[in-house]
């Protein structure tokens, strides 16, 4: 690990973030490596390598998603996807409340 990140972190800032996923992308650590050095969870770190991932992806693009753009648009995939939900959740309620009593026969 560089030196930088030698010493015992007390805050994760985004550029010790970016650091780190670097090395990771450079395959000079791996997340287990990470994981077990840092105490945290590996999934947090795969995480951050996949924002990294997304981002290096917008920024390298002709013409770049702003930040708030990107929010937006996933916000509106998290609130499809949350209504799907609801109405299926509403959807199996009113069938287990049905009085009709389902029977299925070989």
């Amino acid at each position: 690990m560089s030196t930088t990140m030698d010493e015992e972190i007390k805050r994760w800032t985004a550029r010790r973030k970016s650091a780190l996923v670097l090395e990771i992308i450079q395959g000079k650590t791996t997340v287990a490596e990470a994981s077990r050095q840092y105490d945290i969870p590996p999934s947090e770190i795969e995480n951050w390598v996949e924002y990294g991932k997304r981002g290096m992806e917008n920024a390298l693009r002709a013409k770049p998603e702003d930040v708030c753009e990107q929010y937006e648009r996933q916000l509106k995939e998290l609130q499809e996807a949350y209504g799907e939900a609801m109405l299926e959740l509403r959807a199996r309620k009113k069938f287990v409340s049905s009085p009709v009593k389902w029977t299925f026969q070989k």
